[in-house]
């Protein structure tokens, strides 16, 4: 290898690097697992193609029907990892699916949404509304996927993602009341320890978004600077943190920031003591994990 291969252009640890040639190096690798029966909750798996143009693909979690005309509470996820790492076919993704799933006893349908850099962004927000369209599809139970004709209550649609995919579901409602999807119902978001903007531009964050400042007058990154926020779809939204998050801060101003906006809906709060980013999927065995699903279980089920 001569030394303009070797030579690094972009360096963002502990996310990637960019050599000069144009090859990402990615610092860490989530093991991904193939879709099936969990043994642990009974939860079925499947993945299915949302857009064979582009390739993006999902993975449905469904729990035991007890009856063939069952609809159950749908939960539309999108994973974290910076916009650059994670999957939705991730192991921590299926863990914390099935085990939501199962508990919540509703349908979950998790986008793997291409990552940045090769994919800049907006592809990954592309993608993700693309994910929600799809799904729109099944509203008259004739959508592609079984499953979703079936058996999800498209009345009964729920957006969430943590960390980066807390920033992408918040989008995703934005866009779906801006343009007045009207063929689901969305009743709320889960804004789970969420990844947004700061005044000090985020350097890899302009990387991987080619025309973006990186910071809070963009509105992707500040939900306070979109015009858009206002018709946000979804009645109520539960933003939760962590107390040694370093992204804590940015959680708390999302959550005051749709409080006093005029945005339609009622927001919640709540904060895990002692733990850090994203913990639930890292550390699925923390005896915090607990109460952080039995809120959002309660907040699913009491819309």
């Amino acid at each position: 290898m001569d030394s303009g291969d070797s030579e690094i252009t972009h360096n963002f640890p502990p996310y990637f690097k960019v050599y000069k040639d144009g090859r990402v190096e990615r610092y860490r690798a989530f093991p991904c697992v193939d879709a099936g029966i969990d043994p642990t909750t009974g939860v079925q798996s499947k993945d299915v193609m949302i857009s064979p143009e582009t390739g993006v693909k999902a993975r449905i979690f469904l729990p035991n029907i007890n009856s063939p005309g069952q609809k159950l509470p749908l939960l539309v996820h999108y994973h974290g990892g910076a916009f650059c790492l994670g999957s939705a076919f991730g192991v921590m993704s299926k863990h914390f699916l099935a085990s939501l799933v199962s508990q919540a006893n509703i349908i979950a349908i998790s986008v793997d949404y291409r990552l940045a850099p090769e994919h800049p962004l907006p592809i990954a927000y592309d993608d993700s509304w693309a994910g929600l369209q799809w799904v729109a599809a099944h509203f008259n139970g004739l959508g592609p996927e079984p499953w979703l004709n079936d058996h999800a209550d498209l009345g009964r649609v729920f957006l969430a993602g943590e960390s980066a995919g807390a920033n992408i579901a918040h989008y995703v409602a934005v866009q779906a009341g801006a343009t007045k999807l009207a063929s689901i119902k969305i009743h709320g978001l889960l804004i789970v320890h969420p990844f947004f903007g700061a005044k000090e531009p985020d350097e890899m964050y302009k990387y991987m978004c080619p025309g973006s400042s990186g910071s809070d007058d963009d509105p992707k990154l500040n939900p306070a600077a979109d015009p858009n926020l206002k018709n946000m779809a979804g009645d109520r939204v539960l933003v939760c943190v962590a107390e040694k998050d370093g992204l804590r801060n940015r959680g708390v101003a999302y959550y005051e920031t749709l409080a006093k906006s005029e945005w339609d809906g009622h927001v919640e709060f709540y904060e895990t003591s002692g733990e850090d980013h994203c913990f639930h999927m890292f550390r699925p065995d923390s005896e915090k994990v607990g109460p952080l699903i039995e809120k959002m279980i309660h907040f699913i089920n009491n819309a």
